[in-house]
């Protein structure tokens, strides 16, 4: 949106270049049709397949990464294009544990971290995934579909070899599977086994209020020694960026807070200020 771009804009770095989101739409006006019958999270959906291929097409570029918002990297992002190689799209699994399997209705694979490369495979992943949320992309599942997720179920049969899904331990580490990551700290890094973590992917994280945090984590039961602090370090470097310091924001307390506030309190999945709860139902 304009208030992004002009503050990406305003940070005076020439490796940025940010994009707006009416010219994205100028240059594929199918979106606003799109648009007009969904909501803001589906329109985001939406969006997923669209962005990366107007950065290929409109700047031909060779190789282009879509990242989710809400991750943090912890060591260089360069185990994901060593792991690409020659290939043409890059993507990740859920890696759900056995207790959590059946939320694999909703997709085998996470839009969070895909790589296309600007050649025949790579530009035919991205138009026919355009194509598919443009005619349908909601936060619901039905016939088989799922937001823009569950159409990545079919990339393996569709794109063989020139589909790379990461086996890295590091990369894709989230809520959903870190209990079974193996994640510690190390010798000041932080470490999935004998790997480094790459980046972590925190889903579900929201200010509830004033200096109120819900995690995201109790949603699936996530536990773990360095958990806690994990989640430490990144309301550490986010507290400055997105002013949730209370004399920089306003809160109102309404039914929707307060029963957030009252799971993530039950669950053990919340924080104050930077600090996650010590008290009952203790990750």
């Amino acid at each position: 949106d304009d208030r992004t771009h002009d503050v990406l804009g305003g940070l005076g770095k020439q490796t940025i270049i940010p994009v707006r989101l009416r010219d994205v739409e100028a240059w594929d006006p199918d979106l606003l049709k799109a648009k007009a019958d969904r909501s803001l999270v589906e329109y985001y959906f939406t969006l997923s397949p669209v962005l990366p291929l107007y950065v290929l097409e409109r700047f031909g570029c060779e190789l282009v990464t879509y990242l989710d918002a809400d991750l943090m990297f912890f060591s260089s992002p360069e185990a994901i294009f060593e792991e690409l190689g020659d290939g043409s799209i890059f993507t990740t699994e859920h890696r759900f544990p056995d207790r959590l399997r059946e939320l694999e209705t909703f997709g085998r694979f996470n839009v969070q971290c895909q790589s296309f490369r600007n050649d025949d495979a790579g530009l035919d992943c991205l138009r026919r995934w355009r194509e598919q949320c443009l005619e349908w992309c909601y936060d619901r599942l039905e016939d088989r579909k799922f937001a823009d997720q569950k159409y990545l179920d079919e990339w393996p049969d569709l794109y063989g070899d020139n589909l790379v899904v990461s086996q890295h331990p590091g990369i894709g580490v989230a809520p959903w599977n870190v209990e079974e990551s193996n994640l510690r700290m190390g010798d000041g890094r932080w470490r999935v086994g004998d790997q480094l973590l790459i980046f972590y992917h925190f889903h579900g994280f929201r200010q509830l209020f004033w200096r109120f945090v819900r995690l995201g984590t109790g949603e699936y039961g996530a536990k773990g020694r360095w958990i806690p602090e994990l989640y430490e370090t990144y309301m550490a470097r986010l507290w400055p960026w997105n002013g949730l310091a209370p004399e920089r924001r306003e809160h109102r307390m309404n039914l929707g807070v307060l029963r957030w506030f009252s799971i993530a309190l039950r669950q053990g999945d919340l924080a104050i200020g930077n600090r996650t709860w010590r008290g009952h139902g203790r990750m």
